[in-house]
């Protein structure tokens, strides 16, 4: 399987690069974002390995440009950064997946692996269920013509929800997908930012759209209405 790796720090590239390779992979190494670019739009790759820090395009900006040619290849973004900011702007331009450096190795080889049994599933520009929308990348939320205003959290948890289509999402999952795997808080947050988001996605407009499914999760359907609200079309 063929990794493609963007990354201008060399000796991390060529740690990596070699590392993978011991593990069986076909890797080619991109040194600047506008190189990278064109290897992932063109190539034919199990997965990307791509910094955030680079010359000539940003991490982002190689994310949001893949996407909009509809270039699914799963991306394990690679940050210096650490916040919640940064990391739900890689998951807002289309990546898959983070980590921040430094990082483990292991952990890093885990979830390309991961990745790549997940495959390149082609994922709509703009997510709806129902008449609820939300854009990946311009990161607007609409309930039918209405804008609804997110934090980056409750953007992610969302967005989470949504892309699971009616699917029910454990409180693991979530907090995997919005907080990462190696969030070591309270469990409890995902309550906390459940009600959050229920109180601007659905009370306002009586709805029951984002649903607790009692000893499971959670999961997000559409319209129903809330006859104590009075829900509106």
């Amino acid at each position: 399987m063929r990794i493609l790796i963007v990354e201008d720090e060399s000796r991390l590239a060529d740690a990596l690069a070699t590392g993978l390779r011991a593990e069986g992979f076909s890797v080619e190494v991109a040194r600047d974002g506008a190189d990278g670019f064109e290897r992932a739009r063109s190539g034919s790759f199990a997965a990307i390995v791509l910094d955030l820090l680079l010359p000539e395009m940003n991490g982002y900006e190689i994310c949001e440009a893949l996407r909009a040619e509809q270039v699914w290849t799963p991306i394990l973004m690679l940050t210096a950064k650490d916040g919640e900011y940064d990391e739900a702007e890689a998951l807002d331009t289309g990546a898959d997946d983070f980590l921040s450096k430094p990082f483990s190795y292991v952990v890093l080889v885990a979830r390309l692996r991961a990745l790549i049994r997940r495959g390149s599933v082609a994922r709509p520009a703009t997510l709806s269920v129902g008449d609820l929308t939300l854009d990946p990348a311009t990161r607007e939320v609409r309930r039918g013509e209405h804008p609804i205003t997110l934090t980056p959290r409750e953007f992610s948890l969302v967005e989470s929800l949504m892309r699971r289509g009616g699917q029910v999402i454990t409180k693991q999952q979530l907090l995997a997908d919005v907080w990462g795997e190696e969030f070591g808080g309270d469990p409890n947050l995902v309550e906390v930012y459940v009600r959050y988001v229920r109180r601007k996605v659905d009370e306002p407009f009586g709805r029951q759209t984002l649903q607790t499914v009692r000893g499971v999760g959670y999961r997000l359907v559409a319209h129903m209405p809330n006859p104590r609200l009075g829900g509106r079309p």
